[in-house]
Formats: C-alpha cells, sequence, structure tokens
C-alpha cells in the first residue's frame, strides 16, 4: 500500500524496481530532490529573465559582451539555458566555475582548485560535458562563484534525515490504516496432512495477499478453515494530508534555506506581490550582486569599472508588468523628466523607438525650482502693488 501511495505521490519518476529495503531511501530522495529542484527553477527562472546591461564610458551600449550574456554564451546554449546550469551548480556544489575559450563562455562540470591566499587560484583538470581542459587556468582568468562561507546544503541534509524518518513513519502509518488482520481457524486433524501444509502455505503466500491487496475478492476456504477479521481499514483523507503536510514542510524549509518565501514554491497564491518583493530583497539581488561582481572584477578591471564600464544585471525585469495597471506611474515618471519614453518602452519590454524625440526627456509646467517659485512669487507681489 506504501508504494502505492509513493507512486501516486512521485508519478511516473519512481524507480523501476523497488524493494522493502531501498524504501526508506527512495522516499528520502525524491522528496529531498522535489524541494531542492522547485528553489533552484525558481531562482534560475528569475535570473534568466533579468537582463544583463553592459556599459562604456557611462553609456549603455549593446555589444558583443551584451550578446554573450542575453543570447548566446556559446555555439551549444542560450543564455538562459547556459544560466540555469550555472544556477544549479552554484545551489548544488556551493561554488561554479566559468571559463572562457575562444570567445565563448562555458559552465564547467568539474575541475580542482588549488587555493592560495596570496596568489591567484589555480584550476587544473576542467572538464565541459565530455571534454577536458589540457591547460590550466589561472584564477584571474576565470569566472569563480561561491554562494556561501558555509554550504547550506549540509544543514539542510541533516533536515531532510530528520524529516524523512518522520515522512516514512507516516507512509507506514497508512499503510498500517490500509491493511486487513485477521484470525484463520484450522481443524487440528488437518494439521498433520503434509498436502494440506502445502495447500496452506499456498494460500498464506498467494491467495490471502491476492484478497487483501484486491478492491473486490473471494478468499476460497477449504473445509475446516474458518477466517475472521480482526481489523478494519481505517483509511481517511486525513491521512494523506498529513504526509502532503509533512513534504511541505520539507519544501518550506528549504525555501528558507534559498531565502524564498515559502508560498512561492508551494504555490501559494494569497499576497503574492508582497513574496515576490521579499525574493527579489533577500535571494535575487543578492544573487545578482554576487554574479556581476566577479564579472566586473574579472573581465573589465578597476580602471574599466572606475571609468564606468560595466555589467550590471537588472532584476526589475523579473516582475510581469502590465501596461494598464502601470499607466499612471508611467505618465509620473515622464512627465517628471525621470525617463524618457524609449526608456519605458525598455522597462514594459517594447520596442524602442528609433526617433531622436523618443530619446528626450520632458517635464511638464507644474514642475519647477522652489528659487524660480520665490521669484515668481515676488513678481506677483510687485504686480499687486
Amino acid at each position: 500500500m506504501a508504494f502505492k501511495l509513493f507512486r501516486k505521490l512521485f508519478g511516473k519518476n519512481e524507480p523501476k524496481e523497488i524493494t522493502e529495503e531501498f524504501f526508506d531511501l527512495y522516499t528520502d530522495t525524491y522528496i529531498r530532490e522535489l524541494a531542492f529542484h522547485a528553489c533552484v527553477n525558481f531562482v534560475a527562472n528569475a535570473i534568466s529573465k533579468c537582463e544583463f546591461k553592459t556599459f562604456a564610458g557611462g553609456r549603455e551600449v549593446k555589444g558583443p559582451e551584451y550578446y554573450l550574456w542575453n543570447v548566446e554564451p556559446n555555439q551549444n546554449q542560450s543564455s538562459s539555458v547556459f544560466l540555469h546550469k550555472l544556477i544549479f551548480a552554484l545551489y548544488r556544489k556551493n561554488e561554479a566555475l566559468v571559463v572562457e575559450h575562444g570567445g565563448r563562455l562555458y559552465v564547467a562540470d568539474d575541475y580542482s582548485r588549488e587555493a592560495y591566499a596570496l596568489y591567484p587560484d589555480v584550476f587544473r583538470q576542467v572538464t565541459v560535458d565530455d571534454f577536458t581542459f589540457s591547460r590550466v587556468f589561472a584564477g584571474d582568468e576565470v569566472l569563480y562563484f561561491r554562494l556561501n562561507d558555509r554550504d547550506v546544503g549540509k544543514v539542510l541534509q541533516g533536515l531532510y534525515e530528520s524529516y524523512s524518518k518522520l515522512i516514512t513513519y507516516g507512509m507506514k502509518s497508512y499503510q498500517r490504516s490500509r491493511g486487513t488482520k485477521g484470525t484463520l481457524e484450522l481443524d487440528q486433524a488437518m494439521s498433520g496432512n503434509k498436502q494440506f501444509n502445502d495447500r496452506l502455505t499456498s494460500i498464506r503466500n498467494d491467495e490471502f495477499k491476492k484478497f487483501v491487496d484486491a478492491e473486490n475478492a473471494v478468499l476460497p476456504l477449504y473445509k475446516g478453515m474458518k477466517f475472521q477479521e480482526l481489523t478494519h481499514k481505517t483509511y481517511t483523507n486525513d491521512s494523506t494530508r498529513d504526509i502532503r503536510a509533512l513534504i511541505d514542510d520539507v519544501t518550506d524549509f528549504t525555501a528558507r534555506g534559498f531565502g524564498i518565501p515559502a508560498q512561492i514554491v508551494n504555490g501559494t497564491v494569497q499576497d503574492v506581490a508582497s513574496a515576490t518583493d521579499q525574493a527579489l530583497t533577500f535571494c535575487i539581488d543578492p544573487l545578482a550582486d554576487l554574479l556581476q561582481e566577479e564579472i566586473n572584477r574579472k573581465r573589465y578591471g578597476r580602471g574599466a569599472y572606475l571609468g564606468g564600464s560595466c555589467v550590471r544585471i537588472d532584476t526589475s525585469a523579473m516582475r510581469h508588468i502590465d501596461v494598464l495597471d502601470v499607466a499612471a506611474g508611467v505618465d509620473k515618471l515622464v512627465s517628471s523628466g525621470v525617463l524618457c519614453v524609449n526608456d519605458i518602452r525598455g522597462i514594459l519590454g517594447m520596442p524602442l523607438i528609433q526617433e531622436a524625440w523618443a530619446w528626450e526627456h520632458f517635464m511638464t509646467k507644474n514642475y519647477s525650482s522652489i528659487e524660480k517659485l520665490l521669484e515668481e512669487l515676488k513678481g506677483g507681489e510687485n504686480d499687486a502693488q
């Protein structure tokens, strides 16, 4: 029964052959991986939606570096696939390595790192898919991302082990509640008959199992046998809800380790706006800072960065924007001179207007400096006199 519940919960992805001794292991692995992948996919999807804006001398430009991060890092991956692989490696191993070869970027699948305190680190045996570089990479030649000083995955692993015991116990309780127990009375005179003992073994191993597992069945009994059921199935919907609640707890704790509000991962729709703001503040924005800092210090350097050349990851694109919902705000941003028309169209994901006036900034006559306003007031007093 527990196996049936296992398959019902996890669908077609369970191993083809499941034995009782490996059941607890598979249960723990699938629940842990489900929670982990749900959180990683959320983060990776959010980062892949962000725009990697490139600047040269303080002005936004779209050149080879922009194309590299936003469209095609290498010949086999789009930027979304590349970033998903990068984020997965970062959270799975607490670190990730990106190497450049032939003007293209690759996320390493495996490598060995030699750390030095006063010199750049050294990376050997860098492997991407089925290819291993023969060369040695210096630390200033690669992008090396490290998520935390201490791997939060190890902390979550201890939590998983504790919760897996509770979930397994809940599934076994469900199994017991669905089970049937009873007594089988036998005529003492029949117990010495070897042929009857063979039939009894067959009944116990085959017939009773089919009878208990089947939804509708008839149990054939021989003369001298009497079956009496001792317990009845006590299954209710609450028992499976309890198991689901334990699984949701694992997801909640995993999301907390990622800095993601649990309702986003669990699919709860209430207060999504606040949850999204919290996810941006405590998860996506810090991760974007980590990525762009490493990119800027390795691919641009101090001189170029101080001169206004850099990469900035725009996380505002993570939110879905409805044009009608933000119409009032758009009007204020344009009329106050904060943004031009093309700035607004870029935020909304609309194509830019290739006209000079679309890059101009406008301000309504309602806005004025305090000095000019005081001069106008003084002028009004003179006119009245």
